[in-house]
């Protein structure tokens, strides 16, 4: 296993393919980070992808294990993989109430499955969890998107009491509509009528979010269970 120091810190960023993930994993790698990506697509700006479906608790706990093999001990994890579609309650069937909650919030447990109590065992660490706004306020056609980033919130702030004392801090990002392949160019998020609410008129960037991520990392364990929500003056 490589040596872990000041010079090699080591971060996991699942969805590092594209979107909010890519833009954590660059921030964290312009910051000297040797990051992982896990996703199902090869990471661009890591110094190791790992082609990996989060929701597969075996593949992920070996993808963590290729991980502190080839780069050290993991310090930072942030789990931005997800997806998202807008639906009426009444089209969400089972496949696709399943699909999100599986990407979503199984993805989200797994990964910290595999990797927190590696962080337990050496006494520090620090981990990011990706949520969204929609799961703390809700929207119409929103409804197994908004149930699965609610449950992250829940999850985080249940991990983050777990953890107390172990050295290891849990937080996550909720962010409001972010200007994303994940949005459709047609979606109601980016109308003008949506944009005009907003204080700065615009979606919340990629690069914005990451450095919201990147701040709750950098906070150590005097911040753990809180959510930050960049989105772009909504509660204002």
């Amino acid at each position: 296993m490589a040596e872990e120091s000041e010079e090699r810190r080591v971060a996991v960023v699942t969805g590092a393919a594209s979107g909010l993930g890519a833009a954590v994993a660059g921030a964290l790698s312009a910051g000297g980070w040797q990051v992982a990506g896990l996703d199902l697509r090869p990471s661009r700006e890591t110094a190791l992808g790992v082609e990996v479906d989060v929701t597969d608790a075996d593949a992920v706990g070996s993808a963590v294990d290729r991980v502190e093999r080839e780069l050290g001990p993991v310090a930072t994890l942030v789990t931005a993989a997800g997806v998202y579609e807008m639906l009426p309650v009444e089209d969400v069937d089972g496949a696709r109430w399943h699909r999100m909650m599986a990407v979503n919030l199984s993805g989200t447990a797994t990964t910290c499955a595999a990797v927190v109590p590696r962080m337990v065992a050496r006494g520090r660490g620090s981990v990011v969890t990706i949520s969204s706004d929609l799961g703390v306020g809700g929207s119409q056609g929103d409804v197994h998107y908004a149930a699965s980033k609610g449950a992250i919130v829940g999850f985080t702030r249940a991990l983050a009491t777990e953890l107390e004392g172990t050295g290891v801090a849990v937080n996550t990002v909720a962010p409001g509509a972010a200007d994303t392949p994940m949005l459709e160019t047609d979606s109601p998020w980016r109308s003008g009528d949506f944009l005009a609410t907003l204080p700065v008129r615009r979606l919340v960037r990629p690069e914005e979010i990451a450095a919201a991520a990147l701040f709750l990392l950098g906070t150590g364990t005097a911040v753990s269970g809180q959510v930050l929500s960049p989105n772009a003056g909504a509660t204002i």
